[in-house]
């Protein structure tokens, strides 16, 4: 049967991962030229290219038929946006750990972190000397990527944007409830939501299509989860980073709500036919065209 996907003279204009790594990278242009992001062109360039190696090195370790970069670009940008540390060496570690977690971590044939989050989150807790920039950008660049992530949920209309308009329904009843019952005014709950690193983790990390459970219900239920353990986080424990380790700590039930709630698995548009094991599908897997 011929695969929906190599449609076109262009196949791989349908992939969504161009359009979120073409807005990274306006965005890390953006910051590093016009509002002095605490990240030089040498050290971005260290993490884009440790995320791209050691996505090439996994893809002969695992012997794939093709290295596709597009997935480790993402998580490259992402990378640095967010990580911000002294040592070159935990940078680069940081990178490895994130797109091998990729290869290794793995149940049923898919992986289960989120790359970006994971090399955050095992640097962060494992060195202590890692932390997440919250991206404070002012408001007309903060509006500027907002507006683009809205533009890429139409984009990729055909993957998990539900799963960012559950998450954005329950994390902000969170915030808002919280400051009514506080009688604070909405001033402190809009704060918290205007920074970067809000906007990269609603649009790239929780909505990532390989990582979140395979059916709606699963992908929704998973939102609560998560919204309700980075809340928990922030306004019970007060510790920060609650969304990247909220996040961390509850993939692991991603398999289980898999198991629990079977549907289809999610296969990039426009990318080529990748495995990195041989594995017996539950469910045939849905092409989108």
């Amino acid at each position: 049967m011929e695969d929906p996907r190599m449609n076109g003279s262009r196949p791989w204009l349908q992939d969504p991962r161009l359009y979120q790594i073409l807005v990274l990278a306006c965005l890390l242009a953006y910051g590093v030229v016009r509002l002095d992001f605490e990240i030089g062109a040498g050290r971005a360039l260290l993490l884009l290219g440790t995320a791209l190696l050691t996505q090439l090195a996994c893809t002969r370790l695992w012997r794939l038929p093709a290295f596709d970069p597009k997935s480790a670009l993402i998580s490259g940008l992402s990378l640095c946006l967010l990580l911000r540390t002294g040592s070159a060496a935990l940078a680069v570690l940081a990178a490895a750990v994130a797109i091998a977690s990729k290869f290794a971590l793995r149940v049923r044939g898919k992986h289960v972190f989120n790359p970006t989050n994971l090399g955050l989150v095992a640097l962060m807790l494992a060195t202590g000397r890692v932390w997440v920039s919250p991206g404070q950008w002012g408001s007309a660049a903060f509006l500027g990527f907002l507006v683009a992530c809205l533009g890429g949920l139409v984009v990729n209309r055909a993957a998990r944007s539900d799963v960012t308009y559950a998450f954005l329904a329950f994390y902000l009843a969170i915030l808002f409830g919280r400051a009514l019952w506080l009688g604070q005014p909405m001033a402190i709950p809009l704060h918290q939501l205007a920074s970067g690193a809000f906007l990269i983790f609603t649009f790239f990390m929780i909505s990532d299509p390989k990582t979140t459970p395979d059916t709606r219900a699963g992908r929704i239920l998973f939102a609560l989860l998560v919204a309700l353990g980075a809340g928990s986080i922030h306004f019970v424990l007060y510790r920060p980073n609650g969304l990247i380790l909220s996040l961390a700590f509850l993939s692991p039930l991603v398999p289980l709500l898999d198991r629990l709630l079977p549907g289809a698995r999610y296969v990039w548009r426009g990318a080529p036919l990748l495995t990195a094991a041989p594995v017996q599908p539950l469910l045939e897997e849905r092409r989108f065209a």
